[in-house]
């Protein structure tokens, strides 16, 4: 599907455009700037355009033959590649502000239903190994954030895989009570826990986890981790996909009372 995203980096097509302008008053052809860089015409085009990202040779080469003096050349580390941002300062700040947060997790319990035992275990077998004061801050952190669980102003769904229910992290006493405290959090009014059957493996969520959240001020946004980050989408057309697969993944698991029958089960054979 063609859209904005499929566009070169804004970076490439400004340089490129910033080459074509100082050539042009320089009167230096395209031709002639390409027999110096020695690159074909059709190479040098492309990146004047923005199709591709022009290359620091160019740059240097143009610079000198333009008089730039610097001016392009300048655009050297704007072209390399970006770091990708860490959004997950910018989600804990949202789900203070968010009046609705719906949860889908395939792999591990949700942070918000975590005993302290189960989240300290994944935190210490996390690697590479950080040291004891990082488990401890970021474990003193995720506890903290659980209490927004009490605040009945706030609703949370929370749908979650079979499999993670039957995954013993940290053994059976920290797994056993880690069921038995999603079921005691089950039992708020304004939390809802289902559970995703794993004979039901075609579903909606077969990307991955996410979260949505409804803020105070009618914003609507999903929040998706990924290695070493995670993304924040605002735009309507992305939170409107996910928000579907969500409403699937809801109609796909069991009803809440179904969810809690299931979990005891659980509980009585582990």
């Amino acid at each position: 599907m063609s859209g904005e995203n499929d566009k070169p980096p804004m970076a490439w097509r400004y340089c490129g455009n910033q080459i074509r302008l100082w050539r042009g008053q320089a009167e230096l052809s395209r031709e002639e700037l390409a027999s110096e860089v020695g690159y074909s015409v059709e190479y040098v085009k492309s990146m004047e355009q923005g199709r591709r990202k022009p290359t620091v040779h160019l740059l240097r080469v143009a610079d000198q033959l333009c008089g730039s003096r610097g001016l392009l050349t300048a655009a050297e580390d704007y072209l390399a590649p970006e770091k990708p941002a860490s959004y997950a300062a910018d989600y804990m700040l949202y789900e203070l502000d968010s009046v609705a947060l719906h949860f889908y997790q395939a792999s591990l319990v949700p942070g918000l239903l975590q005993t302290e035992a189960y989240a300290q275990h994944l935190l210490k077998e996390s690697w590479p190994p950080v040291s004891e004061e990082t488990i401890e801050r970021r474990l003193t952190s995720r506890l903290r954030r659980q209490a927004l669980l009490g605040e009945v102003i706030r609703s949370f769904t929370f749908v979650i895989s079979e499999r993670v229910l039957l995954l013993a992290y940290g053994g059976d006493e920290v797994h056993k009570a880690q069921l038995v405290r999603m079921l005691e959090v089950g039992e708020q009014r304004n939390v809802a826990i289902q559970i995703l059957l794993d004979r039901d493996m075609v579903n909606a969520g077969l990307n991955g986890p996410f979260i949505l959240l409804d803020t105070e001020q009618h914003e609507h946004l999903v929040y998706v981790e990924v290695p070493l980050s995670g993304l924040i989408y605002v735009e309507p057309e992305k939170v409107r996909v996910m928000r579907q697969r969500y409403d699937k993944l809801l109609q796909q698991a069991l009803s809440p009372v179904k969810s809690s029958e299931f979990i005891e089960k659980v509980v009585g054979n582990s």
